[in-house]
């Protein structure tokens, strides 16, 4: 409840304002059993067509007031409920981004993508019926019983033992229904995580024809979803029906206790029949929110924990301000991901000066992107330093080290938008003749010019309209348009054809302003002419040096090398 208080909180005029219409209304219905006794008691068996006409005409006035009142305290309910429900999604997507890789990871993307909808909306909606029902409910209760025993006092006791009953029903739904919503929200995390990766995947899926496969994964998590709910749900189809069975026992003991009640008071009997009635919907709607509350509970907090989670890297207290020229040093680096029990990266020491090519190659997992991904900050070394122009990359101001670094990841990212919006992710500012000259550098302003709408031509989400080696060629576009300092090249060219490449990379090496490039590649001949080739296996720096010295030196990139080139050792 310490989330919604904390939302509610910067709303209290409308919630105040809202509760206002709520009683107002509240108090309508509590008014008309009392004004139909005077018609029955007073006009009916007087005969007294006046009063019948004069309490009439009141009761249509109050029941016209609660409309109106019913009307307004919606209309704020509604707003004042999505109004939060918008604070809550954009605080945590702001929270989301404002995290470390290594948070997304612990929280997982699809559990993330759940919290954000689904437990926004659960919480959403409690809100909405508490401004609507949840106050509404105990202020008709508690004035139907009020009225009740005042109207007719002997009433008391079998309304103190009916309430008794259905209060501990209410809190015996609430201790059996909890850990049954919370872990019906786990589940639904389950199902979106599973139906995420078909749709990332579908290509490869239909490739391989592991239809069914995906089929059963499916079903899988839809009928642990559906078994969780079902489990859940049962609480209140227990519960509910006990609740009514009490409530309606007790009119049956109202009336019998009312047996032998006087004639010229028998509006007085309908009128406690009628509270007994409102006490009985009254407490059913306490029923319906308690169960919405319980599920609103459990979201609450797994969206406190987005909230509430310590990002893993904290911003510099005395962030090194200088201008990054684009020196590189590891010392004795190792990395751990959070969860395994093997180093990613061991021990790993080198430095690459601004201008220099750095290649980086090794078998599949030996630690290659994971390495880069240090330099940026995507991911603080477990120990060991980073450090860039001789500074801690910890020490550095975010900002200031993103700008200056450009990254081309290994899977070519793009999105939804036009081209010239996808290539000024690079640099907001970016005229046109930037755009074009680092497009020309990627070789793909000759296949954007063929488009029919040029740099204006829209692209689907993900850039599902381009071939793979389209979306490298624009998404290393992308990364020379912000002119880095560093520029990290993440086997960013494997959809392209040699020739291609050779391209590429003869551009890349003709840039006005160099940076130092790190360049990562399964190709040997991609890497063999770099100043600077890194050998990595099993997360260990194997050599480093120019390939003439590592065909000497590295048995590993010696492999690498007669594996794909093949013929005598010669260089």
């Amino acid at each position: 409840m310490k989330l919604i208080l904390r939302y509610l909180r910067r709303h209290t005029g409308i919630f105040l304002i809202s509760t206002l219409f709520l009683t107002l209304e509240a108090a309508a219905d509590l008014l008309q059993p009392t004004l139909m006794s005077y018609i029955v008691d007073e006009g009916v068996s007087r005969a007294s067509v006046g009063m019948i006409l004069r309490c009439g005409a009141v009761m249509l006035a109050v029941a016209a007031a609660g409309a109106c009142a019913a009307v307004l305290r919606n209309v704020f309910s509604t707003r004042t409920s999505q109004t939060i429900g918008r604070e809550m999604r954009r605080d945590m997507y702001a929270k989301v981004q404002s995290l470390s890789l290594e948070n997304i990871d612990h929280l997982q993307p699809a559990s993330i993508i759940t919290r954000i909808t689904n437990d926004v909306t659960q919480v959403q909606d409690f809100i909405n019926g508490i401004m609507r029902i949840m106050a509404k409910a105990p202020i008709t209760c508690v004035g139907a019983i009020v009225l009740i025993v005042l109207r007719t006092p002997r009433q008391a006791p079998v309304m103190a033992v009916i309430l008794t009953i259905a209060a501990l029903l209410i809190l015996g739904n609430m201790r059996v229904g909890y850990p049954r919503f919370g872990r019906v929200q786990r589940k639904l995390d389950r199902l979106n995580g599973v139906t995420r990766e078909f749709l990332s995947s579908v290509r490869v899926v239909k490739a391989f024809r592991a239809e069914e496969e995906e089929t059963e994964k499916f079903d899988i998590a839809s009928a642990e979803l559906a078994q969780a709910n079902t489990s859940a749900l049962r609480s209140m189809a227990v519960f509910s029906p006990l609740i009514s069975l009490t409530i309606n026992f007790g009119i049956v003991m109202l009336l019998w206790v009312s047996r032998e009640q006087n004639a010229s008071e028998i509006g007085r009997l309908m009128a406690s029949v009628n509270y007994m009635t409102q006490v009985l919907f009254a407490v059913g709607m306490i029923a319906n929110v308690i169960n919405t509350a319980v599920r609103a509970i459990a979201s609450s907090e797994r969206i406190l924990e987005v909230l509430e989670e310590r990002p893993a890297q904290q911003p510099p207290a005395d962030p090194v301000r200088t201008d990054i020229s684009g020196t590189v040093t590891f010392e004795d680096v190792s990395f751990t991901y959070a969860g395994a029990g093997k180093e990613a990266l061991s021990h790993i020491s080198f430095q690459a000066l601004p201008g220099e090519t750095v290649g980086i190659i090794g078998p599949t997992g030996s630690g290659k992107t994971t390495l880069v991904n240090l330099i940026p900050r995507l991911y603080d070394a477990s120990s060991g330093r980073v450090l860039i122009d001789g500074a801690d990359v910890r020490q550095i101001e975010e900002k200031r080290l993103r700008r200056a670094v450009g990254v081309v990841a290994q899977k070519a990212l793009l999105f939804s938008g036009s081209i010239r919006e996808n290539l000024r992710w690079g640099r907001e500012d970016a005229d046109d003749e930037t755009l074009r000259r680092a497009a020309r550098i990627a070789c793909a302003d000759g296949f954007v010019m063929k488009t029919e709408k040029e740099y204006d031509t829209r692209l689907g989400q993900g850039g599902v309209n381009l071939s793979g080696g389209q979306k490298q060629r624009l998404s290393l576009a992308r990364a020379l348009v912000r002119d880095p300092r560093i520029l990290i090249l993440d086997d960013c060219t494997s959809a392209l054809d040699a020739q291609t490449e050779a391209a590429v990379l003869k551009g890349l090496r003709g840039m006005e302003r160099k940076a130092t490039v790190f360049l990562i590649s399964q190709r040997i001949s991609t890497v063999m002419r770099a100043d600077r080739i890194l050998c990595l296996d099993n997360g260990r720096l194997q050599g480093c040096g120019t390939h003439e010295e590592l065909m000497k030196s590295c048995g590993t990139y010696r492999e690498i090398y007669l594996s794909q080139i093949g013929g005598e050792e010669h260089v």
